[in-house]
């Protein structure tokens, strides 16, 4: 059987897309906005239009002992109660950028050796 002719590999060329430019942002603090609040928790609830991002702190002694109690067979909480340290609003957009940032800091963290995020998002 002979083989059919060989069509000619034509690739499409395409232009690349110009790299984006970073333009400086300068944030003035309002009020105390400029000191930084402690979280050990994130989570996300997603609305219309925007995404509320709850940050808050559980005591660390009794995430501690949750895996202990665990582990001896004990009766575990149904919920956990701590603190909500800020909410924050943001539009898919902002959403986006975020999601790019964190990407970044996590591969900057992961080459200095930090922790990795557990499957709930928090290290």
């Amino acid at each position: 059987m002979a083989d059919a002719p060989k069509k000619e590999d034509k690739t499409a060329t395409t232009t690349a897309a110009p790299a984006p430019t970073r333009m400086g942002v300068r944030l003035a603090p309002v009020d105390n906005s400029d000191q930084p609040v402690l979280a050990n928790y994130a989570t996300v609830n997603v609305a219309p239009g925007m995404v509320f991002i709850d940050f808050g702190f559980l005591e660390p002694g009794l995430l501690a002992a949750i895996p202990r109690v665990a582990k001896q067979g004990g009766k575990l909480p149904q919920s956990v109660n701590g603190k909500l340290a800020v909410r924050v609003a943001m539009g898919y957009d902002g959403l986006a950028g975020l999601h790019q940032q964190l990407g970044r800091a996590i591969g900057a963290g992961r080459a200095v050796g930090s922790p990795k995020p557990t499957k709930d998002g928090n290290a």
